[in-house]
């Protein structure tokens, strides 16, 4: 199971990994209610370089993004899943909406987004150029989404879910 660090261990990872050689990818997210979705976006991204960081919004950061009743779980378990999934090598909590700061405190080879974006329409686009990274788009199709997944269980269960 990959570590769950903090911003300035994962940056002091990811110094040591480009000093030896090492491509490293940047993906990011709330993972909110881990589904197949997230495995294939991460499992992607890990092919696109050596070592792999997830970067994991905040409750209140998800809060903020998502509205009210987001996150479904807190951080600290989303980051334990995340960490879980094969591929991943470090998984870190950022408080920020967008993962800039993230991104710049670890200058990633690579920042990979889902395919719910294209390269020109990812918001941490500018960040990734400037620390002279590449974006690419990572994943199947999005047909998994945590909302549709929420929606589908209060759908069958309603009520009945305890």
């Amino acid at each position: 199971m990959a570590a769950v660090l903090s911003v300035d261990e994962a940056g002091r990872l990811a110094s040591g990994w480009r000093a030896a050689g090492k491509r490293l990818v940047l993906a990011n997210g709330c993972f909110d209610l881990l589904h197949v979705g997230h495995v294939r976006y991460l499992q992607a991204a890990r092919a696109l370089g050596d070592a792999l960081v997830v970067g994991l919004n905040s409750d209140a950061s998800v809060r903020r993004l998502k509205g009210p009743g987001r996150p479904v779980m807190p951080a600290a378990e989303r980051a334990e899943l995340v960490a879980a999934v094969s591929g991943v090598d470090a998984v870190v909590v950022f408080e920020e909406d967008s993962a800039d700061a993230l991104i710049a405190r670890l200058r990633p080879d690579v920042h990979a987004k889902g395919t719910d974006y294209t390269a020109q329409s990812v918001p941490e686009r500018g960040t990734v150029e400037a620390v002279g990274a590449k974006v690419a788009i990572a994943g199947d199709p999005k047909t998994h989404s945590t909302k549709d997944l929420i929606s589908t269980i209060l759908t069958r269960f309603g009520q009945r879910a305890r």
